[in-house]
């Protein structure tokens, strides 16, 4: 596995069904940690992700403490509009859990302040709350993948 994408507490099934299409794309293993805003069950999540759930790896947390327990030594990079450096300085490394936050507040103070590792950004203009999600999970995942090569992608 070459990266993994971690979504806290995501909200809106459409950027999950969008973000999980991108895993399955890519090859990615998709960790959702809950409490989820929407049902996985649900038809509206199905068809966010098209034909795509099947192809795509998705494992389920209670919390970011039993994500970090399951995968002890792994990095974790955190991605926040207060990250110290942008997402396309950093040097990534397979293996990597790549962070993001839900899509009202982002991560939270706790987990950025009690968890080791880099947190990223993605510049943008002054007085902008965020990008979508879905969006900017596409940007550095790509991001990642570029500078590991794209392993197994043609």
């Amino acid at each position: 596995m070459p990266l993994h994408v971690v979504l806290v507490e995501p909200e809106i099934h459409v950027n999950t069904g969008n973000i999980a299409r991108t895993c399955a794309c890519t090859g990615l293993k998709l960790h959702l940690v809950q409490p989820l805003g929407f049902s996985l069950d649900d038809r509206y999540i199905r068809r966010s992700g098209v034909d795509y759930w099947p192809l795509v790896e998705i494992e389920l947390h209670n919390s970011f403490d039993e994500l970090v327990a399951t995968y002890p030594g792994a990095r974790f990079v955190f991605t926040t509009t207060e990250g110290d450096v942008t997402y396309r300085a950093l040097r990534y490394r397979p293996g990597d859990f790549i962070v993001f936050g839900k899509e009202s507040t982002g991560l939270s103070d706790f987990i950025l302040e009690n968890y080791p590792g880099p947190k990223i950004r993605i510049p943008m203009l002054p007085k902008r709350r965020s990008l979508n999600l879905s969006n900017a999970v596409a940007i550095v995942v790509y991001e990642a993948l570029a500078q590991l090569g794209f392993p197994g992608l043609v």
